[in-house]
C-alpha cells in the first residue's frame, strides 16, 4: 500500500511541476501577444496619418514623385501585412521612406511653414515615440519568454507543447526633423555620387540633400553610407 501512495505522490508532484512550467510559458507568450497589440495600435495610427501627409507634401514638392511614391508603396505594404514579422519588416521600410521624405522637406521652406504639415510631422513623431516605448516592452517580453523556453527543464516541454522562439522587434532609425548641423555647407567635391550631371549638395545630419539641374529640380536625400558606396572606386 505504501509504495502505491508514494507512487501517487510522485506522479502528483511531477504533474504539478509540468503544469507550472506549462502555465508559465503560456503566461509569457500571452504577454508578448498583449505587448504586440500595443505596437500594432500605434502602427495603424501612423498608417492612417500618411495619406494626409502625402497629399500635403504634393502641394509643395511636385518634383518629389519618387520620394512620395516610396512612402505610398511602403505604407501599402505595411497595411497589407498580416503577421507580426511582416509588419516589423514593413515598418522598418516605411520608417526609412518617411525619414527621406522629411529630409527632402528641408528644401521647401513653404512646406515646412505649412501648419498641416508641421502638425502631421509632430503627430508622427509622437506616434513613433509611443511605438519605441511599446517596442521596448515587447522586446523585454520576448526575451523573458525565449529565456524561459530555452532553459532546463522547460526546454523539454517547450518542444512537446510547440512553444517556439519569438522574434524581437529590431527597429530602423526613426524619422525625425532634420535640422542643419553646425557644419552644414555645400560640398566642393565635383560630381558627387552616382549622378552624371551637375548637382548641388548640402550636408545634412545623416546624409546629403542633392538638387539636380535648375533651382526647381528634384531634391534627393542620399545617406552617408550610400554616398560612400557610390563614390567608391569601381
Amino acid at each position: 500500500m505504501l509504495p502505491v501512495i508514494i507512487g501517487i505522490v510522485v506522479v502528483v508532484v511531477i504533474a504539478s511541476a509540468i503544469a507550472g512550467i506549462y502555465n508559465n510559458m503560456v503566461t509569457k507568450r500571452n504577454r508578448i501577444d498583449n505587448a504586440w497589440q500595443n505596437i500594432d495600435t500605434q502602427l495603424q495610427r501612423r498608417n492612417d496619418l500618411i495619406p494626409n501627409l502625402v497629399e500635403t507634401v504634393k502641394g509643395y514638392a511636385k518634383h518629389e514623385q519618387d520620394t512620395l511614391a516610396a512612402v505610398v508603396n511602403a505604407r501599402n505594404v505595411a497595411v497589407s501585412a498580416t503577421t507580426p514579422e511582416a509588419k516589423m519588416e514593413a515598418d522598418n521600410v516605411l520608417t526609412g521612406a518617411l525619414r527621406q521624405l522629411f529630409a527632402v522637406a528641408e528644401a521647401y521652406p513653404d512646406l515646412k511653414a505649412n501648419t498641416n504639415f508641421t502638425q502631421l510631422q509632430s503627430t508622427l513623431e509622437d506616434t513613433e515615440n509611443k511605438v519605441s516605448y511599446a517596442r521596448q516592452s515587447y522586446n523585454d517580453c520576448v526575451l523573458s519568454y525565449n529565456n524561459a523556453i530555452q532553459t532546463f527543464p522547460a526546454v523539454i516541454f517547450a518542444g512537446i507543447f510547440q512553444f517556439k522562439e519569438r522574434q524581437g522587434f529590431e527597429a530602423a532609425e526613426a524619422p525625425a526633423r532634420h535640422q542643419p548641423s553646425s557644419s552644414s555647407e555645400p560640398l566642393t567635391h565635383p560630381q558627387p555620387f552616382c549622378i552624371n550631371r551637375p548637382v548641388e549638395c548640402i550636408l545634412r545630419r545623416g546624409g546629403f540633400l542633392c538638387r539636380e539641374g535648375p533651382p526647381q529640380g528634384a531634391v534627393h536625400f542620399v545617406s552617408i553610407q550610400h554616398a560612400r558606396q557610390l563614390r567608391a572606386p569601381r
